[in-house]
């Protein structure tokens, strides 16, 4: 049986990347918000948002950054990383910036989102815990097979890494 999967990631930049991800089909993710969903969405303000996302987040064993060029630091990006983790979901990321987007470009690295975090239980980064994934190819069609080839696996151990701790 395929994980449940939230996909976080910076919509406006990122989202041909990610919607690459969430074709690989190996795992169940959440339904993607269109253009005009979000801006309703967004409409309400940010506890329209908050809600949006934790209803979004109900129900699944995971959260999977997409790391792209801008998406560390992001308020909502911030927030879904921190209730993933405060629940109790796997949480893992995985760099995209060597996909292409629809115009056929790739972008450069962005940094590492988890670094944002400190624990209070021990003062560890997240970073030290959680995995990052950084496929070691730059052609964008080997990226997309590494990505294919490894994703089950990386949730997995996102989801036993998240129960160890």
């Amino acid at each position: 049986m395929a994980r449940r999967v939230f996909y976080s990631f910076h919509y406006k930049v990122d989202n041909a990347r990610a919607s690459q991800i969430r074709n690989i089909g190996v795992v169940e993710g959440n339904k993607p918000a269109s253009d005009n969903d979000w801006e309703a969405v967004k409409k309400g303000g940010e506890k329209s948002i908050q809600k949006w996302i934790d209803d979004q987040l109900n129900g699944r064993s995971c959260c999977m950054v997409l790391i792209g060029k801008e998406t560390a630091g992001r308020k909502w990006i911030n927030y879904e990383i921190e209730k993933s983790w405060n629940d109790g979901k796997g949480v893992l990321g995985i760099y995209i910036h060597n996909l292409k987007d629809l115009d056929g470009n790739q972008t450069t690295k962005g940094k590492n989102p988890f670094e944002d975090f400190t624990m209070k239980r021990d003062g560890k980064k997240l970073s030290s815990i959680v995995k990052a994934y950084d496929p070691p190819y730059t052609d964008s069609k080997k990226v997309y097979s590494y990505i294919s080839e490894n994703l089950s696996d990386w949730i997995e151990e996102a989801v036993t890494i998240r129960n160890n701790y």
